[in-house]
């Protein structure tokens, strides 16, 4: 059957290499590859501004604070994609307050071993538990070292990673086992095993003995970064990755359209826009999320389950109650769920901790780890899949100004004030499907104040910052604002739940997009977005791999 663009005067002047729907990091990604080949591209986004959630964005009106208002870290960009960006390694990786009691806790400094062998001697009891910590650490990193050069490469097959990875145990443990078996084999004290475990929750609704192994597959993702797991802060925020992959696109000569909504999409590459207008390609790649997705094939008419996975959302819909089939993601068909709250706040200046050996600059210089051992976290689970808020909630926080003051204007550095960044896990969107949002998102803030408290030597709320009108300079992002705002359904950051970064034996690769991970039900259509394969996360990898398969079917 001849593609509908066929109709348009029987030529293809008029007719675009790509229309990349949504207008997200990873979309730029793939805009620059194809233009910079010389292929004609257009990227079409709802919103105002390019970026989808990689922005950096000024959240109270008079202040001089440009927060990165929902990705805050970026551990999986490629080599190749972040050569011109500035990213800057914290020193500190994670504090961690001793729930029972915050005089105590856990600092991990990468800079000072003795330190860290001190601080688990407080925390735990048992010095020999940084032994213990320190050798799981480097135990993940020849996986690092082998799983990560191969996420810009077509997909490998799982019996060729596991040769790869060469630690037969550390394999099967990882990939048939549930997460916590691992971790108790590792780690003797609650404490240190939550701080492994955090990385398998991160948007992620699990519990360290799920069945479905989506915790392990989260946490795969979060300990192979660079080769080495470790998650870096973009000098600016996180605006200025966008922006540096905005002006990569731009200058290799790819169109970039806002305010163009896609009404919908038909497989044989014509894209509507709500306006009317029709934009022919001789591809579609996706941008957003696998349910938004098909939607607007059943919309252009073209009916049939996307096979791809989730995206990076610019059309602003919610998912079909069916959800949708993520090729490769996970052996279910849920629709996409988000399990999170995200919090920015501006402080006058760092509160003080209940632990006297630990400064504020060192705690939150890192991750500080609040009420997640690995009991509190499991039972947290229970409590949410029970349908109620957690308490206490855990939570997360960073300062991206201690690493990097150039987000704060010149009055507010010289005041000494800070940005924190709180992210509360075990908050699955179903909690919010039947809740007043407002309601819903003070609740969601005083679970996580009181969280906070339990640790500080001081309330939280004495040391916010308050805006020329008199608020106080607190942003609080639930899943059902990111669903609205950012088109990202059941506000899942991960737009589904993540695959393993592999093929398996058996697993047709018999076309360039199976082989790169991007492919859906239809063949023109391919996924670019956080819904490819190896996606989620702030990566660029779904938007790199797109495109190395685009470039193989255009030729």
């Amino acid at each position: 059957m001849a593609p509908r663009y066929a109709h348009y005067g029987g030529s293809t002047s008029g007719i675009y290499d790509a229309v990349i729907v949504g207008g997200a990091h990873n979309a730029l990604v793939a805009a620059a590859y194809l233009a910079g080949a010389g292929k004609r591209v257009i990227v079409l986004e709802r919103l105002g501004h390019l970026g989808g959630a990689a922005v950096s964005e000024r959240p109270w009106p008079g202040v001089d604070a440009r927060l990165s208002r929902y990705s805050y870290l970026v551990s999986l960009l490629p080599p190749q994609i972040i050569r011109d960006l500035d990213l800057r390694r914290r020193r500190y990786s994670s504090d961690r307050p001793d729930p029972v009691d915050a005089t105590r806790g856990l600092l991990v400094d990468n800079a000072d071993a003795v330190a860290t062998t001190a601080s688990f001697l407080r925390a735990a009891g048992d010095a020999r538990e940084a032994e213990r910590f320190a050798a799981f650490s480097d135990r993940l990193l020849p996986l690092a070292a082998a799983v990560f050069p191969t996420m810009t490469e077509p997909l490998r097959r799982e019996s060729d990673m596991r040769g790869l990875v060469g630690d037969a145990d550390l394999w099967e443990s990882l990939t048939t086992r549930p997460l916590g078996v691992l971790l108790r084999a590792s780690l003797q004290s609650d404490l240190a095993r939550g701080v492994a475990l955090t990385d398998g929750l991160i948007g992620t609704f699990s519990h360290a003995d799920d069945p479905s192994l989506r915790q392990n597959r989260c946490f795969l993702y979060h300990v192979i970064g660079g080769g080495t797991g470790d998650w870096d802060v973009p000098v600016g925020g996180m605006g200025s990755v966008s922006g540096a992959l905005e002006g990569a696109a731009r200058a290799a000569g790819a169109e970039l359209r806002t305010h163009a909504p896609v009404e919908a999409i038909d497989p044989d590459g014509v894209v509507r826009l709500a306006s009317g207008e029709e934009i022919a390609g001789r591809l579609v790649l996706s941008g957003v999320g696998p349910a938004v997705l098909e939607r607007l094939i059943g919309a252009g008419g073209g009916g049939g389950r996307v096979g791809g996975g989730p995206g990076e959302g610019a059309a602003g819909v919610e998912a079909s109650a069916a959800g949708v089939a993520k090729a490769g993601r996970i052996d279910s068909f849920d629709p996409p769920e988000g399990a999170q709250v995200k919090i920015n706040l501006l402080l006058r200046r760092l509160p003080r901790l209940r632990d006297p050996e630990v400064s504020p600059e060192a705690a939150f210089a890192g991750t500080f780890h609040i009420n997640e051992t690995m009991t509190q976290l499991d039972d947290a689970y229970a409590a949410a899949a029970g349908g109620g808020i957690p308490s206490p909630l855990p939570a997360e926080i960073y300062c991206h100004s201690l690493t990097d003051p150039t987000i704060l204007g010149p009055e507010l550095q010289a005041a000494g004030a800070h940005t924190l960044t709180l992210f509360g896990l075990q908050v699955p969107h179903r909690l919010a499907a039947d809740a007043d949002a407002d309601a819903y998102r003070d609740t969601l803030l005083r679970a996580a104040q009181v969280s906070l408290d339990s640790v500080l030597a001081e309330p939280i709320m004495d040391c916010v910052y308050r805006a020329p009108d008199g608020s106080a300079c607190i942003e609080v992002k639930t899943t059902t604002d990111l669903e609205h705002a950012l088109g990202m359904a059941g506000g899942d950051i991960f737009h589904g739940a993540l695959a393993w970064p592999w093929a398996g034996d058996d697993e047709p690769l018999d076309t360039p997009a199976a082989r790169w991970g991007v492919a859906t039900a239809h063949e023109r259509v391919l996924v670019c977005g956080s819904g490819a394969r190896r996606g989620g996360a702030v990566s660029g990898l779904g938007g790199h791999n797109a495109a190395r398969a685009a470039l193989e079917l255009l030729g």
